[in-house]
């Protein structure tokens, strides 16, 4: 594909997204029909989408547009984001073999761009950042702007990060460790096929952020117990732990299909995960691993279309299941146990308020240790943890 016919490809994509269906089920319907697209081309097309969606407000407004986007206005969305990247509109919008036509709308002309448009986040946003992170706001909605770096976890269970990185040099990847947590190693650029490498396959790592290591790293030890990883999804907090731990590990979803993968990547790992249906029967448990729903607020650009469609309702939604999550937690946990509650999100109502909350229906708890970070450019995401301990 050439690089025009790779942007309108986007545009057909983009308007799937702006017409209300997920970025990566739009993204798979349009590969499907595109069978003629290499794996550069999905790629490109698939960046093409995301940083869009990334900048959806400034490139809107970048595009001409008077409003935020709907169904219809992927061209110019695309045209102002690529604006904004110093693209040549002139050599991409040609009409020439399957590239987009000449854009007979112009860009904007309004001058400067407002402080709150480059921020890229609906206002309401913005507001509750800003109160919630004080100064530190307008830096994470900046970092949500830009791409993700990719971050690997050394498996300590089969390796250490320095053999890790002398083995992936051989398979031409560089890898650097990050400061953040001694399994995290941050790779330079952003290379594809990485489940195709050997070092993969024989388990020495896994995807995963930085931020989200570090969450593990800071949980309390349970030597000899038996820890609950009850929001497991697929799986990779409850990896993280086992590796590091020699407690035996359990795994649970609500929804037990998301762990459909977990038994064969525990295997490919070298640890002993146990899924449970039913964690209450095998309780109660040491520690107990409450990774929660959340907005996703702290790793938006990996799913940035969420940051659109959330809404205070939905927050408001969020936070009700937040409670009664922590409140299964605590009855699962043992007198003396602790709790780990962690999210992705950088909204004080999802975190420090659910901890306050708790702490008031459960006299019990007392909340042992805190920690968080946010969204950083060419850095880890945004996560929040506190433990909580049961007193017996």
């Amino acid at each position: 594909m050439t690089p025009g016919a790779r942007v309108q490809a986007a545009i057909e994509v983009l308007e799937r997204v702006l017409g209300g269906m997920a970025a990566e089920r739009a993204l798979t319907t349009w590969a499907r029909a595109s069978r003629f697209a290499g794996s550069k081309d999905r790629a490109a097309v698939r960046d093409h989408v995301f940083d869009a969606l990334r900048r959806l407000r400034s490139a809107a407004w970048t595009g001409g547009l008077e409003r935020m986007p709907v169904e219809g206005d992927a061209r110019q969305v695309l045209a102002g984001d690529l604006a904004q990247r110093g693209a040549d509109l002139g050599r991409l919008f040609t009409g020439a073999g399957h590239a987009p036509a000449p854009l007979d709308r112009p860009l904007s002309d309004k001058g400067p761009m407002p402080g709150v448009v480059a921020l890229d986040a609906p206002d309401w946003i913005v507001a509750r950042l800003r109160s919630d992170l004080g100064a530190a706001a307008d830096a994470a909605l900046a970092a949500l702007r830009t791409r993700g770096p990719v971050f690997l976890r050394a498996n300590l269970a089969r390796t250490s990060p320095a053999r890790l990185i002398a083995r992936l040099t051989e398979e031409g990847i560089a890898a650097y460790p990050h400061p953040m947590v001694e399994t995290a190693l941050m790779l330079e650029g952003a290379p594809r096929g990485l489940a195709s490498l050997p070092s993969f396959r024989d388990g020495l790592w896994e995807l995963q952020d930085a931020g989200s290591q570090a969450l593990v790293a800071h949980l309390p030890e349970a030597p000899g117990g038996r820890v609950l990883d009850l929001c497991a999804g697929g799986g990779g907090k409850a990896l993280a732990y086992a590796a590091r731990s020699d407690a035996a590990v359990f795994a649970h979803d609500a929804a037990a299909d998301r762990m459909a993968d977990l038994p064969r990547r525990a295997a490919r790992a070298g640890v002993r995960i146990a899924c449970l249906a039913d964690p209450e029967a095998q309780g109660p448990f040491d520690g107990v691993i409450a990774d929660v729903p959340c907005s996703g607020s702290g790793s938006w650009r990996r799913a940035p279309e969420a940051k659109w469609r959330l809404t205070e309702a939905r927050l408001d939604e969020l936070t009700g299941l937040q409670d009664a999550i922590l409140d299964r937690a605590v009855d699962l946990v043992r007198p003396g146990g602790w709790i780990g509650y962690m999210t992705c999100s950088i909204f004080t109502i999802e975190n420090a308020a659910r901890v306050d909350a708790a702490l008031t229906r459960h006299p019990a708890l007392s909340a042992e240790r805190n920690w968080a970070c946010l969204p950083e450019v060419d850095g880890p995401d945004g996560f929040h943890l506190t433990v909580l301990r049961k007193r017996g």
